[in-house]
């Protein structure tokens, strides 16, 4: 089953980072195909990135999104930008501490920035809670996949933080 997923946010929350760790656990851990693009401004820390990923079950032809079904979004000028135009049938999970407005397709608010700096003190890792969030609303790729990618991603020393930050999203992604 072929899976459009666009990140997005403001340069320096790990979006590029995502949508690697994401192809990653696709390609190596659950024997499927996938594409990564990105694109950010000259302004990359704080202006808007995005990421995006194509995970299918066959080659994957055309590595150019044209259709997200998924998005994540990370910041309000991320949503603006990148995410404003997604309709039914595609899901998008908002960081809710960060994105004030809401789209038209279904949407799952995820409190990522908040739960990463109060319940893990580092708001570095909330890329990775949406990651967790994600993978338990979407099961776009298994969580032992997740979990496997995010080990190879993440720098030395910081593999425990990391893990916890996914299971942190995984537990925020499974609320109704």
């Amino acid at each position: 089953m072929r899976h459009e997923v666009r990140f997005s946010g403001f340069g320096g929350q790990g979006i590029i980072l995502s949508a690697v760790i994401l192809g990653r656990a696709a390609v190596m851990y659950d024997n499927k195909f996938a594409a990564q693009t990105q694109v950010y401004g000259p302004e990359a820390r704080g202006g808007a990135s995005m990421s995006q990923v194509i995970i299918d079950d066959e080659e994957i032809l055309y590595p150019k999104v044209s259709d997200p079904d998924i998005y994540v979004i990370m910041s309000q000028e991320g949503f603006e930008k990148y995410g404003a135009v997604a309709r039914d049938p595609a899901v998008m999970l908002v960081d809710s501490t960060l994105v004030h407005s809401r789209p038209e397709c279904r949407y799952i608010g995820i409190p990522a920035t908040r739960e990463a700096k109060q319940t893990l003190k580092r708001d570095i890792v909330a890329n990775i809670v949406m990651l967790g969030a994600l993978v338990a609303a979407t099961h776009v790729v298994s969580e032992e996949a997740l979990k496997k990618a995010i080990l190879d991603s993440v720098p030395k020393g910081t593999e425990d933080l990391n893990i916890k930050a996914m299971q942190l999203g995984l537990q925020l992604g499974k609320q109704p």
